[in-house]
């Protein structure tokens, strides 16, 4: 009976880690940072490696070079983004749990109407919409809202996809 147990353990431990989906540089870090924290104090965290995990709650569905982590609380999510092609983010993973690894990093965008982001430097962040300008920037795809957001997301190094 105890080596039925046994057995039965070696099967369930090895299907757990079949199903892990290791994508990009091995994880090194073995205690994980909540999502709540870093967005409670994400200036404390800036530059810093941290470990984070949660639901997958959006993927890219481009170059799946992005995925949205849900945090603990409701609404609570965070972006992790990885250099275009090092790591692909599979666009089934949707829904499953990611554990990743990564460095906490300020993102300066304003978010258009069409709900996407864009990059903007320090002086582009300067600059106020205004009504005249609104029309051309629009047609360039620039933003006409009056403020700019500073965001924080994790630039993913490693991640596992369960």
């Amino acid at each position: 009976m105890k080596k039925l147990l046994a057995i039965l353990l070696l099967v369930s431990v090895a299907f757990v880690y079949a199903n892990e989906e290791k994508l990009g540089k091995q994880i090194t870090i073995k205690e994980k940072t909540a999502i709540s924290k870093i967005l409670a104090a994400p200036n404390k965290f800036e530059g810093k490696t941290v470990l984070v995990e949660g639901k997958i709650l959006e993927v890219c569905q481009d170059k799946g070079c992005w995925i949205e982590i849900a945090g603990a609380k409701e609404n609570e999510k965070i972006k992790v983004k990885v250099e275009d092609g090092v790591i692909i983010f599979p666009k089934e993973a949707k829904g499953k749990t990611a554990l990743v690894q990564g460095v906490v990093a300020p993102v300066k965008a304003e978010e258009c109407e069409s709900g996407h982001e864009k990059k903007i430097d320090s002086k582009e962040a300067e600059h106020k919409h205004d009504k005249t300008d609104a029309s051309k920037e629009k047609e360039a795809g620039c933003c006409s809202k009056d403020e700019t957001v500073k965001a924080y997301q994790i630039q993913g190094i490693g991640a596992v996809i369960k």
